[in-house]
């Protein structure tokens, strides 16, 4: 998995920034340069292919528990979609 991928998720969205959904993520990725930002986009797009990427990887970088891969599959496409497609709500990770 690319570093710089891994060092967006653990930083914007570990155990206390990843349940904060207020609209600024989408607006702070976007102000990166344009390679942090693919980086982004590619490190996404290969976590939502890639078998071996489950709720142990994601909870490695973020702290954040993930009940099975169907629910983290479906928090990551949402959160492609917030990033990327312009979907207006960011989602919100599994409760505590």
């Amino acid at each position: 998995m690319e570093k710089r991928f891994e060092g967006f998720l653990s930083t914007y969205l570990d155990f206390e920034q990843g349940y904060d959904t207020s609209g600024y993520l989408r607006r702070t990725l976007m102000s990166f340069n344009e390679s942090y930002v693919e980086a982004v986009r590619e490190g996404l797009q290969h976590a939502l292919q890639d078998e071996s990427f489950g709720p142990s990887e994601y909870e490695r970088l973020t702290n954040i528990e993930f009940p099975d891969v169907k629910s983290l599959r479906a928090y990551l496409q949402a959160l492609y979609a917030y990033l990327f497609e312009g979907a207006e709500q960011q989602p919100t990770p599994p409760e505590e």
